[in-house]
Parts: structure tokens; sequence; C-alpha cells
């Protein structure tokens, strides 16, 4: 894995995020990165020393190429790259994380047939917690995909889904954590109401949901055989447990994540 060549076309948030963990990976030698503007490309390999490239040689040498573009420019942006793309005579495989974008439309657009992973990471990648979904064609090698996935590994964790899901997927990783930040502010609100310092009340919040959401995955416990260990008969818990009910907590979640889901396939 360490003579392979990771490009980043896009140095935005995500794209960042993301080739801070593959320098972790596989080191900074092998990651290249570009962007249109080029201080902020500048900025990355001097916190990272790795390589400052451009969008022609990232094609050209980079076993993956990463296209930290947006949706809206996608198109644009694969019509310059299409020509070094079809130069090349070696194995590559594209990784897409334009959200909304399928693989087939990427590959239409670039009127070619390349081995193609769509991504679609969410927001705590940043700090080695994201949940990143994918999808593939049939073009990817099994062994790519293995490198892609190592690749990642300092990101979070990665899941191969079937493409038609990513919406749904997205409607809950990509979107979640709008959500989680949604209640854990109201809880520490409330602990501010209660009478708790407000530093304390958000540092109690967060750790909560970081331990509960640690104690779901290590016991792999279904969420609500939890919730049972928590409300004792007649405690305190059972009776926040209902009125988060009487105020349809369940139902309004039902309702943001369908939502964010609804939107997802107009884009």
């Amino acid at each position: 894995m360490k003579d392979i060549k990771y490009g980043f076309i896009g140095c935005g948030n995500m794209g960042a995020a993301l080739a801070r963990a593959v320098c972790k990976s596989v080191g900074s030698e092998n990651v290249f990165v570009a962007d249109k503007a080029e201080d902020k490309a500048q900025a990355l390999v001097d916190e990272l020393k790795c390589n400052l490239s451009n969008n022609k040689e990232i094609c050209e040498k980079s076993n993956f190429i990463f296209l930290g573009v947006k949706p809206q420019i996608i198109k644009s942006a694969l019509e310059e790259l299409a020509v070094v793309l079809k130069s090349r005579q070696d194995r590559f495989v594209l990784v897409s994380m334009a959200a909304g974008v399928e693989i087939a439309q990427i590959s239409q657009m670039l009127d070619a047939d390349y081995p193609i992973i769509r991504i679609m990471p969410n927001t705590p990648v940043s700090v080695g917690e994201g949940m990143i979904l994918y999808a593939a064609n049939k073009n990817v090698l099994p062994s790519e995909i293995a490198d892609f996935t190592n690749s990642l590994s300092f990101a979070g964790k990665s899941d191969m889904l079937d493409e038609g899901l990513i919406n749904a997927g997205t409607a809950v990783s990509g979107c979640g954590p709008a959500f989680v930040y949604l209640f854990a502010e109201a809880m520490a609100d409330a602990g501010v109401e209660c009478g708790l310092p407000r530093e304390k009340a958000i540092q109690y919040a967060a750790q909560t949901l970081l331990g509960a959401s640690q104690l779901m995955l290590k016991t792999n416990k279904h969420p609500a055989v939890l919730k049972d260990e928590v409300c004792s008969p007649g405690g305190s818990t059972i009776e926040g447990v209902h009125a988060l009910e009487d105020n349809g907590f369940r139902g309004t979640v039902f309702s943001a994540v369908k939502a964010s889901f609804d939107k997802t396939n107009k884009l």
C-alpha cells in the first residue's frame, strides 16, 4: 500500500479531512493535493508535509483520484480531466464524494467505463470517528477496495452499501450529526436551567452521547435493550423517557431523517 499514490483534487473541509487520514495511513510522501485556491492547497501541504500538485499531474500519476468538487461543478471539472485520464495506460480508481451524483452519471460525463468508488463521508471523519458509506462499480477490484478502505482507516469506519441505498444511509449518517448536536445543545440547555454551569453541562452532554454510542457499538445490543437497562422501575429516567414520548420525540426523529432523505433524492 505504501507504493500507491493518492491524489486529492479539491481541498475543502471534507477533502482535507480525508487527506489527513490518508497521510496517517500511507505516509505523506504518497499523498498529492491540488485546489483551485492555491493558498488552501499550500496550507494543507505545509500542515501534512505531503506533495503540492495540480489536477493534470494527479490524473496522470495517482492510483486513487479523490474528486472533492461540488456536485454543481463536477461536470465541468470532469470535462477538463477526461483527456488526461484517457491517455493513461495503467489502472486507476476515481473516488467521488459529490452528493447526489451517481456512478453511472460520472461514467457518462467521462464517456468511459473507469473503476469508480462513490463515497459519502460525514463530518466526524475530521476527528477519526466518521462513517464513510461507499459504493463501487464492477470495475473496481477487491484488492483496490481493500487498499481504499485501509487508506481511510484513520478517518473512521467504512461500509459498502448498494448505491441505491446511499441516499438513505446519508440521511442517517451524513445529516445525523446535525440532529445529534441539536440534541446535545438541548440537553446542555436543560442542564443550565437545572443549575449547571454552561461549560459543565456541554461537557456532560457530549461525553454522555460519546459513552452511550460506544456502549451500543461495543456491546452490539439493541438500543431498546440499553435504554431498558437505564430505566429503573418508578425511577427518574423512565419519567424523562415518558416526557420525550409525550412530546413526540421518536416521531420527530423519524420525520427529520425522512425529510433529509426526501430532500437528498430531489438534489
